[in-house]
């Protein structure tokens, strides 16, 4: 480990041995500069956190308990402000991680303006995102030891060496707000060279782990949409291996991949595999494809198709764009094929988009994978797409009913409203979300769980508030009481927002480059001095 002191040492080497030319350069500072950026490029970070990731994935299989969390964040500082509270709550970031989702690099990050999750946005925005992200968490990590440099130096000049070598301890032994991001790539952008060369920016901005899904690039579609049409495993395969491919030349060996199949809710394809030998994937991925049973050339006209499957000739079932159509009900028995062949072929973690949140439903699934993928793991989307209170009453209700108890009192179908709220239906509802994570954990295999688009919703919900209170009749009262009030009595760091932008690193800077004449923002008339975050 390199301690404060080691870091100094080292600077006044490498000062010495400069000679009288370099006697304006002060060793301590150097090494707090130093260990204030301690990742140089987005390589470090990556190999960095995918080595996190990885531990912790083999801590899960050792105990389901130890699963993972993120939230997703569309802005760096909303991500460094989750950091920074996950460490003043909780002590440490570990097993709490970052996650960047397409859908809202379309909703708000293009050039275009807001955009559906269908892949029309940037592909460069991605990267540029992951890019932003870890500036501000490496902001944060400089912003934190600064104060304790300052906490150090205010104990030497009070001659307390207790409290010094406290707050030096505090600084080797300092915890990064950098964690791992699983960054959502869609359905790559394009062909499989396409995917590589995305990949590989990803992951030079900082990505250990990449979330790819099996839909058809050019018509990918949000998961929680209708008009899903996915592509056979071959292709799907090959972005896989390009990601790999990616992370490899880039030196990030244990870079991480998230398969993600929207087979369960996907019914169409858009190409007819070519199947080269009896039983191969090809020939199980059309074995799924609906249409008719051909008996007689009469029943075929201009422009159809037929393929041979086993002993049989079918028509497949096409819509007027040429999209194949799935038979029904087997999207389950695709999902369960997609993850074994993903994980057989490179893949770390699976993604199964579900159409709601059911311990239940994805346990059974996961099983089915697990009988011949044994250490199976998934990444869990707990979406806002989902009406998380109507669903778990809904659940409770049936199983109610299932058991037998009276459920008169309840209409199903109304169970969202205000008027159940205080009902033992609706508490036992809300036990089983806030258990959901602990619970799927154990019973569904389920490694991270993160939710999507949490901070999307919070800030439009918070900025409802405040204008609704802002520009009413509580005025200016609407942001003090709500607000500032808030930040100041739970300890919120940006109440200081001068400082969290860098303005008392920079006076720090100032000094080291311009001694005693430095001109510094920091002082008695600084209206932060008003606060004592």
């Amino acid at each position: 480990m390199q301690t404060y002191n080691n870091k100094t040492q080292q600077a006044s080497n490498t000062i010495n041995q400069q000679g009288p030319t370099w006697a304006a350069m002060n060793p301590e500072f150097v090494a707090r500069m130093q260990l204030q950026n301690r990742f140089n490029t987005g390589l470090d970070i990556a190999k960095y956190t995918a080595k996190i990731m990885r531990e912790d994935m083999a801590s899960y299989d050792k105990d389901p308990a130890n699963y993972t969390q993120s939230l997703g964040c569309w802005h760096g500082f909303i991500g460094q402000q989750k950091m920074i509270s996950i460490k003043k709550h909780f002590g440490t970031t570990r097993s709490r991680y970052l996650y960047l989702s397409g859908w809202m690099v379309a909703a708000m990050r293009s050039e275009f303006g807001p955009l559906p999750d269908q892949s029309m946005h940037e592909k460069t925005s991605v990267p540029a995102l992951i890019e932003e992200l870890y500036t501000f968490l490496k902001q944060a990590d400089a912003r934190e030891l600064q104060h304790l440099f300052k906490e150090m130096d205010e104990a030497r000049e009070a001659g307390d060496q207790v409290r010094e070598q406290a707050a030096q301890n505090k600084i080797d032994n300092f915890e990064t707000h950098v964690v791992p991001i699983i960054a959502d790539i869609d359905a790559g952008f394009g062909n499989e060279e396409a995917t590589y060369l995305l990949a590989k920016k990803m992951i030079e901005a900082g990505a250990c782990c990449i979330q790819i899904e099996n839909q058809v690039s050019d018509a990918k579609q949000c998961g929680h949409q209708d008009g899903k049409v996915t592509v056979p495993h071959e292709d799907f395969l090959a972005k896989i291996n390009a990601v790999r491919y990616a992370f490899l030349e880039l030196g990030v060996d244990d870079g991480v991949i998230v398969a993600r199949t929207d087979s369960l809710g996907a019914g169409l394809t858009q190409k007819i595999p070519v199947s080269q030998s009896a039983g191969d994937l090809a020939e199980q991925y059309n074995a799924f494809i609906d249409g008719e049973e051909v008996t007689s050339l009469e029943q075929m006209k201009s422009g159809d198709m037929a393929i041979k499957l086993g002993d049989r000739l079918i028509k497949p079932a096409r819509l007027a764009n040429g999209l194949v159509r799935f038979k029904p009900n087997t999207g389950e028995d695709r999902v369960v094929l997609d993850c074994i062949n993903s994980l057989q072929n490179g893949a770390d973690l699976l993604w199964i988009e579900t159409e709601k949140p059911h311990i239940g439903q994805i346990a059974s699934i996961v099983n089915r994978i697990r009988d011949v993928m044994p250490n199976a793991k998934l990444v869990y989307n707990n979406s806002p797409s989902f009406n998380w209170t109507l669903n778990f009453r809904q659940q409770v209700f049936d199983a109610w009913l299932a058991e037998g108890k009276d459920v008169a009192q309840y209409q199903r179908e109304k169970l969202m409203s205000q008027d159940y709220d205080a009902t033992p239906l609706a508490a036992e509802a809300d036990e089983r979300i806030r258990c959901f994570q602990k619970d799927a954990a154990a019973q569904a295999g389920i490694f991270h769980h993160l939710i999507t688009l949490p901070t999307y919703h919070t800030a439009a919900l918070s900025t409802d508030n405040l204008a609704k209170d802002y520009f009413g009749e509580m005025g200016m009262l609407g942001y003090v009481k709500e607000v500032q009030r808030k930040e100041i009595r739970q300890g919120l760091a940006c109440v200081k927002h001068q400082d969290m932008s860098g303005s008392n690193m920079g006076d720090d800077h100032k000094e080291y480059f311009s001694g005693a004449q430095a001109l510094k923002a920091s002082g008695k008339d600084n209206t932060m001095n008003q606060f004592a975050v």
